[in-house]
């Protein structure tokens, strides 16, 4: 686990200090975490609005199943993924959004909960009993030996009884992905071009394939109108009276200082470096992809850096184009030691230039899926640049700390990173 640099980089960060006459002056804490505050509650009401969109594109393909309206709803989805994304540098250092992110962001899950599947998928689990419970299927399931009626397919059903069903956290039947995939199907190409090709008339109940079409509809329905709830949920936590804002607002902002460096660590080392990224590359899975069934986990990869690169520097550009700029994290740091910022941002350039190579190679029609194939020596480079900018971003962040003089802040690891021999061996 990636921990706080010891005494020499305290050593070097005062140093940097020392080696520059005058410095910026220093932003009040309260205004810097007042301003990252609102930035997470825009990001989050941006979010809320893409989720309407699709809930809007989502009603109309269901109203008429047509393969233009089932491409509106796709567009619609890809284009909410942009704010929330930018959103996740809010999630490792605030209890009130990591306990919350499962209902709207997890992944991996086992899409034979939910719907049909291919034969490639296998029938069972040793891990999951309810691999293959096929909800739109069934009208009832049993879970952990007891029978549940699943007949009317509700919000209630899906967040109260399906979602981490029997304890199982692949047991996945809320939020994008749980949408994504109702959207596409299974992307059944491997490592191969494609993605999830789910045709329009599944959700067609006079020519339906797949069967279970009208119970099909229900389902996207009410994952869609959930994830709409839960997304105007958490954009009031973030409100002036919201309780994520009051949190961080604690002791001067302090809390929230705290906050902030704990997410961006964790989110660029253990998670995004980690889990999403170095995993993959390893074991060469398509199925360790963040956006699995779109395809479309380069842009997802590329604003979650995106958000960290805003949340450091204290601004942020709505859906709308608002700009929302104040007093930042760079700024109290440039206040201490300009070289150690200097340091910080160009760290951060580094991630995005290393980012925007990953989505240009798909804009070329290489998906991130082709890109960490076995067989793809070129691609497997540009995804493992951008995880080495990731992490060197990480050891830039445990800089700040030690210059702001904060005390000890773990951030999140991961095997992948920390331990890939064992990663190695199970796979």
């Amino acid at each position: 686990m990636l921990r706080t640099l010891a005494a020499a980089v305290a050593a070097a960060a005062l140093a940097a200090t020392c080696t520059f006459a005058i410095a910026d002056e220093a932003p009040d804490v309260a205004a810097v975490v007042k301003n990252y505050a609102d930035i997470a509650q825009a990001g989050y009401e941006d979010s809320l609005e893409g989720a309407r969109k699709l809930q809007t594109a989502v009603d109309k393909l269901i109203a008429e199943p047509t393969d233009a309206n089932l491409k509106a709803a796709r567009d619609a989805w890809r284009a909410a993924r942009v704010p929330y994304m930018q959103t996740e540098a809010f999630r490792f250092g605030n209890a009130i959004v990591d306990d919350w992110e499962g209902k709207v962001n997890a992944w991996p899950l086992d899409e034979g909960l939910i719907d049909y599947v291919s034969s490639e998928y296998g029938d069972e689990s040793p891990e999951n009993d309810l691999y293959v419970a096929n909800v739109i299927a069934n009208p009832k399931i049993k879970i952990a030996g007891e029978e549940v009626d699943t007949s009317n397919i509700t919000k209630e059903l899906l967040s109260d009884k399906l979602q981490e069903a029997g304890g199982v956290e692949s047991n996945v039947a809320t939020g994008y992905h749980a949408v994504e995939f109702l959207l596409w199907g299974q992307d059944l190409n491997g490592t191969g071009p494609g993605a999830g090709n789910r045709p329009a008339t599944d959700y067609d109940t006079k020519n339906c394939t797949g069967g279970n079409c009208e119970r099909r509809a229900q389902f996207l329905k009410a994952a869609t109108d959930l994830l709409v709830d839960d997304l105007a949920w958490m954009a009031k936590q973030w409100a002036p009276d919201g309780d994520a804002r009051k949190a961080d607002m604690a002791d001067g902002g302090k809390v929230g200082l705290t906050a902030i460096f704990k997410g961006l660590g964790s989110l660029s080392y253990g998670e995004l470096a980690g889990e999403r990224m170095k995993l993959g590359l390893l074991i060469h899975d398509p199925e360790e992809e963040h956006d699995c069934f779109s395809d479309n986990t380069h842009f997802s990869h590329y604003y979650d850096a995106k958000g960290m690169q805003n949340v450091y520097l204290g601004t942020y550009t709505r859906t709308d184009g608002t700009v929302i700029k104040g007093p930042s994290p760079s700024d109290l740091v440039r206040a201490k030691s300009p070289e150690v910022d200097k340091r910080t941002v160009e760290a951060i350039d580094t991630t995005m230039k290393r980012m925007d190579a990953i989505v240009q190679r798909a804009a070329a029609g290489e998906a991130y899926d082709q890109m960490i194939g076995e067989d793809n020596d070129e691609g497997n480079a540009v995804v493992d640049a951008a995880i080495k900018a990731l992490v060197g971003q990480a050891k830039e962040f445990e800089r700040d700390i030690a210059v702001l003089d904060l005390k000890s802040i773990e951030f999140e690891g991961s095997d992948s990173l920390d331990a890939p021999d064992k990663i190695k061996s199970e796979n």
